[in-house]
């Protein structure tokens, strides 16, 4: 059975978060809470809240062991752009991206 849980509009851009999201792939549940726990990045805190909210809804809404949970999947997609200008030489701008992710989590038990 999958449970997944999925956090929208993070602040981070999420090709910087997509190294730390591939890298749980896999896992078990207590390595890769481990894993996010230790690292030093900002995408760990928001993918460790979003693994702990996976297992909480395995738990609680499935009822299923967090022994035998494993991260089938861990995606990070790019939300929207929150678009800005800083001034420059002579009059011109020149554009900001302030980018955002949409993190999802999924979690399978072996069976």
């Amino acid at each position: 059975m999958e449970v997944s849980a999925t956090t929208k509009y993070v602040r981070m851009s999420p090709t910087k978060a997509r190294d730390l999201a591939n890298e749980i792939k896999g896992l078990p549940v207590a390595a890769a809470l481990r894993i996010t726990e230790f690292n030093a990045r900002k995408a760990a805190v928001q993918i460790g809240k979003t693994l702990k909210s996976a297992i909480a809804n395995a738990e609680n809404n499935e009822g299923l062991s967090t022994d035998s949970l494993i991260v089938k999947n861990a995606i990070v997609d790019g939300g929207p752009m929150m678009k800005r200008f800083r001034p420059r030489a002579r009059g011109m701008a020149s554009p900001i991206q302030k980018k955002t992710s949409h993190v999802t989590i999924i979690l399978s038990d072996n069976a």
